[in-house]
């Protein structure tokens, strides 16, 4: 009889083991990534064709990255941007002018995760033997915290109206810093993160 319970409180122990460690796969699991828009409503987008880049100044520099990585983000917007239509010129003949600027936060997390073990079927509130209470026993939890802090990424596309100098369309997208191994893994990274950004250029009714 006694060997019967142990087993069946050593099953009960591995079951909550098991149920807690699907919580952290799943959260673990979800994504990361954070994509927003912005746009002026009253703009017609569809009369545009043509765009040019901003020709960068002293004071931007630190928001755009270095060599290879500048490249691959300016393909990338190219090559989309080409797709939905529009050409490169130069910035005298240019519709709209297009920027790129990157940012970092570092973000601080806080899990706390309560597990249950030492489960006892027989005990309730009214203490031990057979009845409704509290069927894990009196102080049988273990609260566990974990911090950990972490750069989160931002990338932004601008595309301002030449013709009246304003902003006319934000998009932006926020990823964890992870890091590529390879160049092309951070090529990869790259054309999806601008992909998602100009998703919705120009911009859906509704959005």
């Amino acid at each position: 009889m006694l060997g019967g319970k142990m087993d069946f409180l050593e099953e009960v122990g591995n079951m909550q083991k098991l149920l807690m460690a699907v919580m952290v796969l799943a959260l673990s699991a979800c994504s990361s990534v954070q994509t927003s828009w912005d746009y002026n409503p009253e703009v017609n987008f569809s009369g545009f064709t043509t765009y040019a880049w901003v020709t960068q100044s002293g004071d931007e520099s630190q928001y755009h990255l270095d060599g290879l990585m500048d490249e691959r983000v300016r393909s990338a917007i190219n090559n989309d941007l080409a797709a939905k239509g529009l050409t490169q010129t130069s910035q005298p003949e240019a519709q709209l002018l297009v920027n790129y600027l990157t940012k970092v936060d570092t973000k601080v997390d806080v899990d706390t995760f309560t597990n249950y073990y030492g489960y006892n079927p027989y005990y309730s509130y009214y203490g031990p033997g057979w009845g409704w209470g509290n069927p894990w026993g009196p102080g049988s939890a273990s609260t566990q915290t974990q911090v950990r802090e972490y750069d989160v990424g931002t990338l932004i596309v601008d595309i301002v109206d030449k013709a009246t100098g304003k902003l006319i369309w934000r998009g932006s997208l926020s990823n964890i810093i992870r890091d590529k191994d390879t160049p092309q893994e951070r090529t990869q990274f790259i054309n999806e993160a601008v992909n998602k950004i100009l998703a919705n250029y120009p911009p859906k009714a509704g959005s």
